[in-house]
């Protein structure tokens, strides 16, 4: 089974142990970017969509930071952005995110995984499976299908992968 792949079943130990992993990798790929360019370039558009690592950074924490609202209210409420089209959605993260300083947009990405984190402990297994635990969440949903999907599977898509080098000329 491939990272990408959800399975049939989902239990709070399995799901934040996909977090915890694929957060560590998305980490460990901050630290060696900031390693090989320095914390400068950090702030300096160099990925598609002229987004820079910061942006990114600010990017994932919008949606952790949606996940942690719709778990603490135990509704699906958020933003009005969701009913936007996703670049639109996006571009607005974007846009509120511009003038802010890369410390500052670390820090609120730390605090804001860490109680994401002790919200998901928090859960009971039922509530991992049954969209009626969560006011206004479509009864087909499973509420961890939503937290995967804006945690370990949105690290993932912003993890850049290391280039196959065996075919290289």
């Amino acid at each position: 089974m491939t990272e990408n792949l959800r399975p049939a079943r989902m239990n709070k130990t399995r799901l934040l142990g996909r977090i915890h992993s694929s957060r560590t990798k998305w980490e460990k790929w901050l630290s060696r970017f900031e390693e090989a360019n320095g914390e400068a370039r950090m702030s300096e558009p160099n990925t598609p969509g002229d987004w820079s690592v910061k942006d990114v950074i600010a990017h994932i924490t919008w949606h952790e930071r949606q996940m942690l609202g719709a778990l603490q209210a135990r509704a699906l409420i958020g933003s009005p952005w969701w009913d936007l089209p996703l670049d639109q959605r996006n571009q607005l993260i974007y846009e509120e995110n511009l003038a802010r300083p890369l410390a500052e947009v670390r820090q609120e990405a730390s605090q804001v995984h860490a109680a994401l984190l002790q919200a998901i402990e928090g859960l009971d297994e039922k509530d991992l499976h049954d969209a009626e635990r969560f006011q206004g969440m479509p009864e087909k949903w499973k509420p961890w299908e939503l937290l995967a999907g804006n945690t370990y599977e949105h690290y993932q898509a912003h993890t850049p992968r290391r280039k196959n080098r065996s075919h290289a000329a």
